[in-house]
């Protein structure tokens, strides 16, 4: 019979492991959970709308754009390449537009126009990229605040217990103290593999820029 007594214990006790989600989880870790949701939240937003604009950048349909150009200007018609760079809306049709505006003049002063151009089409895209980063590098650090806080509060319970202290008053709050490290944990792992994916992306941009405005400054010296 105590056999029996054991093994429905047993099962009891493996069922409420089973019911642990990861709600449950959430609501263990007090203000720091809150935190690191927001900051998890947060970054993952910024990944999907910064993935979307670069996405956007390296819709490589620029083959067709440049010879397009380069039509226009061994045909004379410049005008036509200017509004042909206007209308396409595109960081290299914008390097390209701005090149296009400094025909005229010296070729180095056409080239570093292109290139800070280049720069600025960048910039934007990499507009809040850093603040990935740092939910990356802030997650884990919060998560383990989290945990030396509930240890605190795990000591605390146990002083006010005087005598009465048992193994489950200990248990519990150390389990809350450590939920907080592994969702810091978590949040620093996603936050990282997306600012990675953001990076590996942006570089890719930067090298067809720079392969589109090698190619400008190409068409430039190209006899009419």
């Amino acid at each position: 019979m105590s056999l029996i007594n054991s093994i429905l214990l047993q099962a009891d006790t493996t069922i409420v492991a089973e019911k642990i989600s990861v709600l449950s989880l959430a609501t263990k870790g007090g203000w720091v959970m809150i935190v690191l949701v927001c900051l998890l939240v947060l970054a993952i937003y910024i990944s999907i709308e910064r993935l979307l604009a670069l996405n956007h950048a390296l819709k490589d349909d620029s083959t067709n754009f440049m010879n397009n150009i380069r039509q226009y200007v061994h045909k004379g018609d410049i005008d036509g390449a200017k509004t042909l760079a206007k209308s396409t809306d595109t960081s290299i049709g914008r390097m390209v537009a701005k090149g296009l505006s400094r025909l005229g003049r010296p070729l180095s002063d056409i080239q570093t126009a292109v290139e800070n151009e280049g720069k600025l089409e960048v910039a934007k895209l990499e507009k809040r990229v850093s603040l990935v980063a740092t939910v990356a590098s802030l997650g884990p650090m919060l998560g383990f605040l989290g945990t030396v806080t509930g240890m605190v509060k795990a000591f605390q319970d146990m002083a006010h217990a005087g005598n009465n202290i048992d193994i489950q008053l200990l248990s519990t709050g150390i389990y809350e103290a450590m939920v907080t490290t592994i969702a810091g944990l978590i949040v620093g792992i996603v936050a990282y593999f997306l600012y990675n994916i953001l990076v590996n992306n942006i570089n890719k941009v930067v090298m067809l820029l720079e392969v589109r405005s090698m190619e400008f400054m190409d068409l430039l010296h190209e006899p009419a």
